[in-house]
């Protein structure tokens, strides 16, 4: 949708939608920046990533990502940037000089607020120790680390291209590099892993002392490798046993669990992560990236850019390959479906504050889900219950109109 919509007759695929209020303020706003290029795509991985030629058109696609935000600077709205992500594909790929150049352009754009929180993610097989100091010195502020394990047969399972070893090592180079803010990312339900595997995994990434962990079980996703050639994987038993041991494990050591697949030491949650999850706004920008944008009048819309690097960096060809209005209908499922992945959820206010509308359209559903179990009797709360974040689909479902 490209033209004006009146916030009492919103259009939406050629009909109208019940009103909904203008928003009384915009949620913060992030941006999300995507680098498409991995030395090799992951069997497991389906996220937007491809493999990298030996040469990186750096210069031509931080051209393209700032000419990209350029078209989406009308939703901006007077608001300054709360936290940047660079996500992909691996972005420690691109030199210090080209996201220097890169950042210094958005901020020409757009202001920063003085605590901006700046992520980079990463990957050990590309650390190198000259590159994030060059990285810290920019003012990026934090790090993702993509270990999943620090066993060989399971990285060699996985198609990663590092070993144990540069692992370890990797989280010694971010402090370093003067990082005191960092996340490791480590994956659970890998083939063959018994409990103790899984548990050698996170007592080593405790060990490193990051202020962050961000632990999550394998999944199987159509159009990967896996999908197509599935390794053998744990009993559902040795699933649930790695799960409530891994849990225990990460609160002794001062891992609090804010999210499904979220730990953080006290007062280092990822901020941006934390805006996603609780319907702020966030531009993306970038080959495939997917942004979140809300205007005064009570519009709210998803935007996707253009998938293949090659079209993206094809002057002919758009940026944005399409978005899409949310209606009212749409929005219960819209916002619950993010802000009930917080431990703690989010306070029922947010929700008429960022949706435009009433706290009472939810109502229905509400109460067959405290019926159920599965929310939080807390009026001023909207919160899963343990058994509603072990089965947040079914807690959902109670939203769906």
């Amino acid at each position: 949708m490209t033209g004006d919509s009146s916030a009492s007759s919103l259009i939406v695929g050629g009909a109208a939608s019940s009103p909904r209020a203008p928003l009384p303020t915009l949620p913060p706003l992030a941006l999300y920046i995507h680098i498409p290029w991995c030395v090799r795509k992951c069997p497991y991985c389906d996220f937007n990533s491809h493999t990298a030629s030996p040469v990186l058109p750096e210069q031509e696609y931080v051209d393209a990502l700032l000419a990209d935000l350029d078209q989406d600077l009308y939703a901006v709205y007077g608001r300054e940037i709360s936290s940047i992500f660079f996500g992909g594909g691996t972005p420690s790929l691109f030199s210090a000089e080209a996201l220097g150049r890169l950042l210094k352009g958005v901020e020409q754009r757009i202001p920063f607020a003085y605590d901006i929180e700046i992520t980079l993610e990463a990957n050990p097989g590309t650390f190198e120790q000259e590159k994030f100091v060059a990285y810290r010195k920019l003012g990026i502020n934090r790090l993702s680390i993509g270990i999943q394990s620090f066993q060989q047969e399971k990285l060699k399972a996985l198609g990663r291209i590092h070993n144990g070893d540069e692992a370890v090592r990797a989280a010694g180079m971010a402090r370093q590099a003067g990082f005191d803010n960092f996340n490791l990312d480590l994956m659970h339900g890998l083939p063959d892993q018994s409990l103790d595997d899984a548990l050698s995994d996170l007592r080593q990434a405790i060990e490193l002392n990051p202020t962050h962990i961000s632990w999550y079980q394998l999944t199987l996703e159509p159009n990967t490798v896996f999908w197509n050639q599935p390794p053998v994987l744990p009993e559902d038993d040795t699933l649930w046993d790695i799960q409530e041991a891994g849990q225990a494990l990460l609160a002794e050591h001062g891992y609090a669990q804010y999210e499904v697949s979220a730990y953080a030491q006290s007062g280092r949650p990822a901020r941006h992560n934390l805006n996603y999850w609780s319907f702020g706004d966030f531009i993306g920008i970038g080959a495939g990236a997917h942004g979140k944008l809300s205007h005064p009048d009570g519009r709210i819309v998803r935007t996707w850019k253009t998938r293949l690097p090659k079209d993206y960096l094809n002057p002919a060809k758009s940026f944005q390959a399409g978005e899409k209005a949310l209606t009212n209908d749409e929005m219960p499922f819209e916002f619950l479906m993010n802000a009930l992945r917080l431990t703690a959820g989010v306070e029922s206010r947010l929700y008429p504050e960022r949706t435009g509308l009433s706290l009472e359209s939810l109502s229905e559903g509400r109460a067959a889900a405290e019926q159920s179990g599965l929310l939080r009797v807390e009026p001023s709360r909207l919160a899963a219950t343990e058994r509603g974040q072990l089965f947040l689909n079914d807690l959902l479902q109670q939203f769906l109109n």
